[in-house]
């Protein structure tokens, strides 16, 4: 069942998203899209309750309570990133508005945009960490090692985005054919000498 909920719920937010979207652009309806896209949030608090319903009509905690945690937790850190993003290209595919910008593609600005990426995943990590904790408290003696794997799972995506983001930093990435921030420090010193 808790499955089930999870594919619902991923389509409800697409659904719901769209329909808000089509509503503000194409109708011009901007109430009725916010109410629409302030619906997103009970989608989760539906998984949340339907979760906690489940663990306490005697299910064995497995993998599903697990994914739901971890499905909670991306939509509340990338939720409203999601939505924010999409709207941006709505107005301009459908209401004629500029072009929205693109992440930045070099340096420590794309530095900067992997490190707030990061966070956000750190967010998410951390709500489905919470969440799975609740859970182990409130099954109590049963067998919540599924539940604890789960905020392994969490805890490592978050470590490895993190690497990639500090990747980044490390080691800004440059233009094609432009040399990298060392290679340009040197140069300079070199003409400076001369």
């Amino acid at each position: 069942m808790i499955v089930a909920l999870i594919i619902a719920c991923e389509v409800g937010f697409w659904v719901l998203l769209a329909l808000g979207l089509a509503v503000r652009y194409l109708l011009k309806w901007r109430r009725t899209s916010v109410v629409l896209l302030l619906c997103e949030p009970l989608l989760e608090l539906v998984l949340f309750v339907a979760t906690a319903v489940d663990l306490k009509n005697g299910a064995e905690p497995g993998w599903e309570h697990g994914l739901a945690a971890l499905y909670i937790g991306y939509t509340v850190a990338y939720g409203h990133y999601t939505i924010r993003w999409l709207d941006g290209h709505a107005a301009h595919r459908l209401a004629g508005a500029p072009r929205p910008p693109g992440p930045p593609r070099y340096g420590m600005a794309r530095a900067r945009h992997e490190g707030g990426l990061w966070l956000r995943t750190l967010l998410g990590a951390a709500v489905a960490c919470a969440l799975l904790q609740g859970a182990v408290w409130y099954v109590g003696d049963g067998d919540t090692s599924s539940l604890r794997s789960f905020q392994w799972v969490a805890l490592r995506a978050a470590g490895i985005h993190g690497l990639v983001a500090l990747a980044y930093l490390i080691w800004p990435k440059q233009p094609k054919g432009e040399p990298a921030s060392s290679d340009r420090l040197v140069r300079s010193e070199e003409k400076a000498h001369r």
